[in-house]
């Protein structure tokens, strides 16, 4: 069984309205160390808390990553995008004191194209918020602790090592516990996922937290926690193959910025 790890948690005192997006040149992002919008960053949806996880462009507009089910209506076991229910397109999403605009969500995309491949379905799992012109101000596409990413890549093979950044609000602010290193066990599915053993598994809040290779490259999207066959493992979806199918429908200049910071895979060591 699969369960999406989407912790529910009430949005106060975020009031910035939308007010457009611009973008920003690789020299025009803010420092990492001051920066309040990047990967890892804490997104509310309707009420439900979720991590970001990397910095996309497409077209002229800057937009943050998260996951198509952290607008979900229903229950946290469902995982099929292609019935399940989701907050509409313009539904505002509350980023470091910013509202920002969910501008692509997955799952509306794949029940408006009636798409019906079982795991597409079971797998698409990403949604991009439009940020305000103020918050690209304050952005930097770099992840915390490792750096990067670096690119984009698919799964990684079994056993290699893969880097992660949550931040549950279940953590109450402990961001040591943040960063998490593990082991990819290979792609499945077609390629749409992976899953992956870390030393502190994802939790409810991670949902969305971006996946990073041995080399830094981008390859997934923390999507659920199974309960069975492999217990405490998470679903990756493939970063590749969302970005993909999010070009053929309406965002054909869709990329992963790069982050300015050097990839570290020691950073913890």
């Amino acid at each position: 069984m699969r369960r999406h790890l989407l912790a529910p948690l009430l949005a106060a005192g975020l009031t910035v309205a939308f007010a457009g997006s611009t973008p920003a040149s690789a020299a025009g992002w803010a420092p990492a160390a001051t920066a309040t919008v990047h990967p890892g960053v804490q997104t509310v949806t309707g009420g439900a808390q979720c991590t970001a996880n990397f910095v996309f462009t497409a077209n002229g507009t800057t937009y943050l990553g998260q996951a198509a089910h952290c607008s979900g209506t229903g229950a946290a076991t469902d995982t099929n995008g292609c019935t399940a229910g989701s907050l509409p397109l313009g539904t505002p999403v509350t980023v470091a004191g910013f509202t920002g605009t969910l501008a692509y969500n997955s799952w509306l995309t794949m029940q408006a194209g009636h798409e019906t491949d079982p795991d597409t379905c079971a797998y698409n799992d990403l949604a991009l918020i439009a940020l305000p012109a103020a918050a690209v101000t304050q952005t930097n596409p770099s992840v915390p602790v490792y750096g990067g990413p670096t690119g984009v890549a698919p799964a990684p093979a079994s056993g290699s090592s893969v880097y992660s950044y949550g931040n549950s609000s279940l953590r109450l602010g402990l961001t040591p516990f943040s960063p998490k290193r593990g082991i990819s066990l290979g792609a499945a599915n077609g390629g749409w996922t992976s899953d992956v053993y870390t030393v502190t598994p994802g939790i409810p809040g991670d949902s969305g937290s971006g996946f990073l290779d041995a080399s830094g490259k981008a390859f997934g999207v923390l999507s659920t926690v199974a309960i069975a066959p492999l217990p405490a493992s998470n679903g990756v979806g493939s970063l590749a193959k969302e970005i993909a199918y999010a070009q053929a429908h309406g965002f054909a200049g869709l990329s992963v910025v790069p982050g300015t910071q050097a990839f570290n895979a020691s950073a913890l060591a």
